[in-house]
Parts: C-alpha cells; sequence; structure tokens
C-alpha cells in the first residue's frame, strides 16, 4: 500500500495539538483527522479515534505494524514540516513587506533626529 498524498489540513501554534492531517493511500482509501501531537518527547501521530464508554479513547482505523506507522508518520512528519516552512516563509515576507510600506512613508530627506544623537 502506497501513500499517494498527505494533506495538512488545519496548523496550530498553540496547544498540544499542531495539526489535523488526511492521509490518501493508493488514490483510493483516506484515513482523515489523523493528528500531530507535541508530547515530551517531541512529535508524535495520533489516529482518529472515537470516545467509549468508560472515558477510554479507541483507534478507528491504525495501522496493523510498526513499520507501516512509521511510514505514515515519516509522510506526515516530511508534509508537517515543508508546511511550516512555507508558512515561516510567508510570515517572513510579510514582515518584509511591512517594513518596505513604513519606510515609504518617510517623506524624502527626513532625518530622525534621535537617531542622529543617539550615533
Amino acid at each position: 500500500m502506497r501513500i499517494t498524498d498527505v494533506r495538512i489540513r488545519k496548523v496550530n501554534d498553540e496547544g498540544k495539538m499542531r495539526a489535523v492531517v488526511s492521509v490518501t493511500f493508493d488514490d483510493e482509501f483516506v484515513v482523515h483527522d489523523i493528528k500531530v501531537i507535541e508530547g515530551q518527547n517531541g512529535l508524535f501521530i495520533a489516529m482518529p479515534s472515537r470516545k467509549m464508554g468508560e472515558g477510554d479513547f479507541r483507534d478507528i482505523a491504525h495501522p496493523l505494524t510498526s513499520e507501516t506507522r512509521n511510514r505514515i508518520k515519516s509522510a506526515i512528519f516530511e508534509e508537517y514540516e515543508r508546511v511550516l516552512e512555507e508558512r515561516n516563509k510567508e510570515q517572513a515576507q510579510e514582515v518584509v513587506e511591512a517594513s518596505e510600506e513604513v519606510s515609504e512613508e518617510v517623506p524624502e530627506g527626513y532625518i530622525d533626529e534621535e537617531k542622529v544623537a543617539e550615533g
């Protein structure tokens, strides 16, 4: 079974849940609501689950072997890192554009007297 698509549907900067992911297998079967969680030992994935009567959770879908779990985890983490990198680049670009807008508002020939006094 090949992983043919990984989609990061939601990214959180706060809290322990960092992302919600959908993974497609063989372009024929998709598993939604896999969560990327920040734990004490780093990131891990939590498969979609349902709360049972006693407060316990039971996975709705999950890999049967550790090899398959590791392939899914690797594909998810790779896409998650790519999405974070892209987000960081976009945020950095927004900061640059905002600073350029501020510098455009300063009239030509303007001298900041406070900076002159400091330097």
